[in-house]
């Protein structure tokens, strides 16, 4: 697999995250990351707006060819889940209309792709990513990581894995066979 360079994103109405990723076999250097801080926005119109003009603005500085999206799980909240669509719908119209590829991803798919168990702790999945990309991750929120293991996912989905393909069941286990990769 060649070279992409991919955006991941956790949406959210209060925070979202995106990370700008250049992938390619056995490596990932990240160009962009961050969050959204949408909550200063008083109504949920121009959140949605912000979304979309925010995203387009990254979009058009590091042009990158894919959209990766963590798709909303349910949660007991119907409102919180509407609005949490809403956020994923303007992300991906943005990434339309700037020509990406648009790829969705369950928030278990997203985690056993980067740490090989679906059940992973947001902490386990930013622990995984700073020993993925050999950069600490630990300043960041976790939207912002979210959003790297997204775009990570990604690249995974297209064929390509980051070394070692064996399969883990548990977090336990992956620890236990790759010691030195933790801290």
């Amino acid at each position: 697999m060649s070279r992409r360079t991919i955006i991941g994103v956790d949406p959210g109405t209060n925070v979202l995250g995106f990370a700008v990723v250049v992938a390619q076999p056995h490596q990932y250097t990240i160009k962009d990351v961050g969050v959204l801080h949408l909550k200063k926005f008083g109504d949920h119109q121009t959140k949605l707006k912000e979304i979309f003009l925010q995203l387009q603005e990254i979009i058009e500085t590091y042009l990158p060819s894919d959209m990766a999206i963590e798709a909303p799980f349910y949660g007991k909240n119907p409102q919180s889940m509407l609005k949490l669509g809403r956020a994923q719908g303007v992300a991906m119209t943005a990434a339309m209309t700037m020509g990406l590829g648009i790829y969705e991803y369950s928030p278990k798919r997203i985690k056993q792709s980067v740490t090989g168990n679906g059940n992973a702790s947001k902490q386990q999945v930013a622990a995984m990513i700073e020993s993925i990309t050999k950069r600490s991750v630990s300043h960041l929120k976790l939207d912002a990581t979210d959003a790297l293991a997204t775009a990570i996912c990604h690249y995974h989905s297209m064929g390509v894995t980051q070394g070692n393909s064996k399969n883990y069941n548990s977090w336990e286990s992956f620890i236990k066979s790759n010691p030195g990769k933790i801290k």
